[in-house]
């Protein structure tokens, strides 16, 4: 029986290293001139069962994007759990080729799910709402400086009325580019006729959380970071703590839960009776930002808007 082939691709700005299961060498791939459509034909003859990659700041999407056209499985995970699976096999050097060794076995051992094949409308939605995050905190550096900087305070001023002119320039973009997709708008639709959630963190959710709608209540807290993890061992019972996931969707959870702790009535009671149990704020607010978003799960899996939900 032919054995099943694992891909290791660990990606940087100019090339990939890649490994097979079973070989020790890696290959390096240029990420121009055609290497990558290249690359996919080779991999195609070997039909692997997964290709894995790890998230490296954006530069895993075109080799993503090469691969998952040609037809081939590709996964993406978190590089923090490829470094602690790489210290369990105990791999403690850090090379490429070393990185595209591990990634191959990660994905002969926990196999995780290939990634969905993002439409263009999706990419390009994630592309705006990526360069408006930058915006902003361009716009708060700026701020800042204008504290310490009274010489160029003019040209300060001057630049941020442009970067604020940008911000609402690429709001209007997000907005029509979500208009102009059926399944975005109706998926927008649902999401903004909860109380705490407004056209941004609508745009922040579709962009950066494609899967919302798609997993079930754990899966969804886990991947954006709000499901609370044990921490016990023998006699120790430890607090529980969030860590990991997505940061810049629990960025925006945070603030629309402060939101919802006020206006949204279902957030709001709980919110309220466990500030009353004597749970420590920060606390209730996280537990909020879980309701909050297990709820919006629920409402993209079942379209089904708030009004409908609620008496």
């Amino acid at each position: 029986m032919k054995s099943a082939v694992y891909v290791g691709i660990d990606v940087s700005q100019e090339y990939v290293d890649v490994v097979v299961s079973g070989n020790r060498s890696a290959m390096r791939v240029a990420t121009a001139s055609g290497a990558l459509e290249t690359l996919g034909q080779q991999l195609m003859e070997m039909e692997p069962k997964l290709i894995l990659m790890e998230a490296s700041g954006g530069f895993e999407r075109l080799p993503l994007t090469v691969l998952q056209t040609a037809g081939l499985p590709v996964a993406v995970v978190n590089p923090r759990q490829v470094r602690d699976f790489a210290r369990s096999l105990g791999y403690l050097a850090k090379t490429d080729a070393i990185d595209a060794r591990v990634l191959a076995r990660f994905a002969e051992v926990l196999n995780p799910e290939p990634a969905r094949r993002s439409e263009e409308a999706q990419e390009q939605l994630r592309a705006l709402e990526v360069r408006r995050r930058q915006l902003i905190e361009m716009i708060i550096a700026e701020r800042n400086r204008l504290r310490t900087a009274p010489r160029t305070v003019g040209r300060i001023e001057e630049h941020l009325r442009w970067l604020e002119d940008e911000v609402k320039a690429i709001e209007q973009g997000l907005q029509d580019l979500v208009e102009s997709d059926p399944d975005m708008q109706a998926r927008a639709v649902i999401l903004r006729s909860v109380p705490g959630i407004g056209p941004v963190l609508s745009f922040i959710l579709l962009s950066g959380l494609p899967e919302l709608g798609r997993l079930n209540r754990k899966e969804i807290a886990a991947l954006v970071g709000v499901a609370p993890f044990n921490w016990d061992s023998g006699k120790l019972r430890g607090k529980r703590a969030v860590w990991g996931g997505r940061a810049h969707i629990r960025s925006a959870l945070y603030m629309a839960a402060l939101v919802a702790s006020r206006r949204n009535p279902v957030i709001r009671a709980m919110y309220e009776r466990l500030c009353a149990a004597g749970k420590p704020k920060k606390v209730a607010l996280v537990a909020a930002m879980r309701k909050l978003l297990i709820i919006l799960n629920s409402m993209l899996r079942t379209q089904t808007k708030w009004l409908e939900i609620t008496p």
